[in-house]
């Protein structure tokens, strides 16, 4: 919940700008929603009625840039009405006419009494603008600071609401202030989180349901301030099913914002950010060696610092300047180890990212806005295993002891570019611009498996040192090389009538390493409203999304050529020494790795059909039916495999030959029903229902079939397919004393593949299955957790006369719980028919953690 302690003083402003009398069709209002401190106000109702009774108001919500618009409008007598959460209504006139009036100001006080919250903005309507579709997931800092987030994660919390069929080969895109990123946000720098805006808009790469975006707070010109400390335990956590113990954990995250002018008078603020998290916490590692069963706890903390500073200047009324300097320094120890693998596998890690952001905003002229947004950065990171120069041992499905075979440097200098230029006129309102989500140069300094790794089928081969794989990885591990990817795009949002609109656009994507120059992705999306009292709209659209490869297959593309890094891999070898048979490392083939000659950039064409209901002023529903279809996708093969009947590979001097191909498919249904707002008298939220299925022949970019010459058993159940899921989001409200946001997450079993456990085809990976069985064939259970967060507000000060009470400082604190109900939802079923743990989970999401909250504003 955004604290009234820092809303405290604020009044909205309304900057009008009318447009010149176009030739046919009126004239166009549009305009911003700011605050006093010259902050934007997103998701404010901005009603227009015409004093001719007659004529139906027409209803927008301002963007995330504080803008709206309103095109076609005739002359006359009009009132404009403003709402949002926590400030008073305001209603004035305004005439229209031939020529533009004076820009007009208005004025919104808070109220003396606090609304309720709601976790989505209230005020959201059913209308025809296409852009503005219902079914978005969207979370202010009101919602934010009211639902349970573990730790300061916020982008992890609303992670589960992303379509797993709209991403592409690196998961869910996370958009910050409309730029990529990889790394986590602190929740004390976000303003909004948007999950769905706009689906089909071609400025961004992929569809709506697949990233998430997220919106940062800007500088205020009034002194505000707030300081926060999270703190969990592990003696209110519960033991995790599969340790023998409840591990001794401790989670401190501490947190500041302040936010205030820079020198004399309002035109220049800044904003400061800092966020230390201390993280104690254990990693359950469940094995079977020779010896025993090994429920172990195994400590692995993790330190991170971030630090973050803005400055925003206004220049006249029409151009606005922000810079903002960010600095992160992360460390962790003993990664990788839990579940299999065993404390010696451990690895110690340092990172950090050095950046700067850079925006521009300008009004060329009342039709035409430029908006430049500029990144640029350095990252490094270091890994090292704790134990050096012993091999790695892998026993499948049992455990993985010896070394942990780590020891990578990275580093990564980046810019990042968003020129966007908006234009409207009329009935239409344009959008043309560039997106260059990558340059960078990057720098690797891999000794990775250096050392070794022995793998072995069963428990029992390992004591009777009979390894099936040994591979080693030497040569020149040093290498340096620039990414390049951008985007074009250009779309028209057309208010074809009042009651109906639509949305073209036109995007280009490209990047190096792949030769195709084709990737022209067309969008398209409407919306219709039907009755007169435009409380049903229908809803539609379509678009192609192209996807990239990532960084990895170009490093590895770049490194395992056969000549720079060579990967040697030996079947059945000797144990201890791989080569007591007298051959030598310098005689074996290499494995190498490359792209396939016809390699694409994989789409996937997305289209929906659904109906929106307005079924009281703020409660809406709707109904979606969406398709998915991924075409030319990525996998991997291995295409110098030994053919049947699998003894010698067609060309012996070469080992793995593993080929990037685009040359799978999906194909997902799904029919998902929302319903938000005002759910009861002292409930608001979001409830959201799917009934989907979700098949492909490919695991990801880096998935292996079980045959290489024979992918038709690949066709089956997405790893991520789930028949139900079910999300609640909200926060119940009585009174000042009761403040509860709640999420509720249910979901069906995911599949998983029955296995061998043995490499039947000798092509160096175990993954092979039983004749005629298919990937995914077999059904791993449910889940369902229940977070809890409770929160009350005290403030510290009387009122003063004339002044409100939520103008002083407060202290809130809130209580979460995670897993409230305790609840066991196992994870790691086991396909593999000779590993111990067959048919079995091997591990299980956290059980219950509580962690509480204190935070001061003023």
């Amino acid at each position: 919940m955004m604290h009234i302690s820092f809303c405290a003083g604020l009044i909205l402003t309304l900057t009008v700008a009318v447009t010149g009398q176009t030739s046919s069709g009126g004239v166009e209002v549009s305009g911003v929603v700011l605050n006093t401190s010259d902050e934007v106000i997103s998701g404010a109702s901005v009603i227009l009625r015409s004093n001719d009774v007659s004529k139906p108001p027409t209803k927008v919500t301002s963007d995330a840039r504080g803008s709206f618009r309103f095109s076609g409008v005739a002359s006359g007598g009009y009132e404009i009405e403003i709402r949002k959460n926590s400030f008073k209504p305001a209603v004035i006139q305004l005439t229209v006419g031939a020529h533009a009036p004076t820009p007009l100001r208005i004025t919104l006080e808070i109220p003396d009494l606090r609304e309720e919250v709601a976790v989505e903005d209230r005020s959201s309507q059913v209308n025809s603008n296409p852009s503005d579709n219902l079914d978005v997931i969207k979370l202010d800092s009101d919602a934010l600071n009211n639902l349970p987030v573990l730790g300061n994660d916020v982008i992890g919390a609303v992670a589960n609401l992303v379509d797993a069929s709209s991403t592409g080969s690196g998961g869910a895109t996370v958009l910050v202030d409309g730029l990529e990123t990889t790394r986590k946000v602190p929740a004390s720098m976000i303003q909004e989180v948007r999950i769905n805006q706009n689906p089909y808009s071609a400025e961004f790469a992929r569809p709506g349901r697949g990233r998430i975006e997220v919106i940062t707070k800007a500088g205020a010109t009034e002194y505000h301030g707030e300081f926060g400390f999270i703190f969990r335990d592990s003696l209110l956590d519960a033991r995790n099913a599969f340790a023998l113990e409840r591990p001794p954990e401790q989670r401190r995250i501490y947190e500041g914002v302040l936010t205030g002018p820079l020198g004399r008078g309002k035109k220049t603020s800044f904003f400061f950010s800092g966020n230390r998290e201390e993280e104690d916490l254990q990693a359950v590692v469940f094995a079977r060696t020779p010896a025993q069963l090994v429920p172990e706890n195994v400590a692995t903390p993790q330190r991170q610092s971030e630090f973050s500073f803005r400055v925003n200047h206004q220049v006249g009324e029409k151009t606005t300047y922000s810079i903002r300097f960010d600095f992160t320094e992360a460390s962790s120890r003993n990664n990788g180890v839990g579940g299999f693998n065993l404390p010696e596998t451990a690895a110690d890690s340092r990172d950090g990212e050095h950046q700067i952001f850079f925006t521009h905003r300008q009004i060329i002229s009342p039709e035409l806005i430029n908006e430049l947004t500029l990144r640029a950065g350095h990252e490094y990171g270091r890994t090292r295993s704790v134990r050096q120069g012993i091999p790695k041992l892998i026993v499948q499905d049992a455990f993985t002891g010896g070394g942990g075979q780590a020891d990578r440097r990275t580093t990564e200098n980046h810019v990042q570019l968003n020129e966007i230029l908006s234009w409207t006129k009329a009935k239409h309102f344009v959008r043309v611009g560039l997106n260059v989500p990558d340059i960078s140069r990057r720098g690797f300094s891999d000794e990775t498996n250096f050392g070794g790794t022995f793998t072995f089928a069963t428990l029992d081969d390992y004591l009777n040192n009979r390894p099936f794989l040994y591979s080693i990885n030497q040569g020149d591990g040093h290498l340096a090389f620039w990414q390049k990817e951008f985007g074009l795009f250009a779309q028209d949002q057309i208010m074809a009538r009042p009651n109906f609109s639509i949305a073209l656009g036109l995007r280009y994507d490209k990047q190096n390493f792949l030769g195709d120059k084709n990737n022209f992705s067309p969008r398209l999306s409407f919306a219709y409203a039907p009755d007169k009292k435009r409380k049903t709209v229908l809803r539609g659209g379509a678009g192609i999304f192209y996807d990239r490869t990532g960084i990895g297959p170009i490093a590895d593309k770049l490194r395992f050529n056969g000549l720079r890094l060579r990967q040697v891999n030996i079947l059945d070898p000797g144990y201890p020494d791989p080569f007591s048979s007298g051959s030598a490392l310098a005689d074996q083939p290499s494995a190498i790795y490359r792209f396939a000659p016809d390699l694409r950039s994989p789409y996937t064409f997305q289209f929906n059909i659904g109906a929106e209901r307005q079924l009281a002023k703020s409660l809406t529903i709707t109904a979606n039916y969406i398709n998915t279809h991924g075409v030319k996708l990525f996998r991997s093969r291995d295409v110098n495999a030994p053919p049947p009947p699998y003894l010698q590979r067609p060309d012996p001097a070469i080992g793995v030959l593993r080929e990037l191909e685009s040359a799978g498919r999906s194909e997902t249904h799904a029919l998902e029903l929302l319903l938000r707002g005002r759910i009861s008298r002292f409930f608001n939220g979001t409830i959201q229902y799917t009934l989907g299925r979700a098949y492909n022949n490919t695991g990801g970019i880096n998935s292996r079939p079980a045959n290489n010459y024979d992918l038709t058993g690949e066709w089956a159940r997405a790893d991520f397919d789930e028949r139900h899921r079910f999300n609640v989001l909200g926060a119940f409200k009585v009174r000042d004393w009761f403040d509860l946001g709640m999420t509720i997450a249910l979901a069906s079993g995911r599949p998983y593949s029955l296995t061998t456990g043995h490499d039947d085809n000798n092509d160096t990976i175990a993954n092979d299955r039983p004749n005629g069985v298919r990937r995914n064939s077999l059904q791993g259970p449910g889940a369902a957790t229940l977070d809890l967060r409770w929160s009350k507000e005290f403030h510290l000060k009387a009122a003063k006369k004339g002044t409100k009470r939520d103008e002083g400082p407060a202290v809130t604190i809130g209580l979460s719980a995670f897993n409230a109900l305790n609840r066991v939802n196992y994870t790691g079923f086991v396909g593999n028919q000779i590993s111990p743990f067959y048919g079995l989970p091997v591990a299980a999401r956290p059980a219950r953690r509580v962690q509480l909250n204190v935070n001061f504003s003023f």
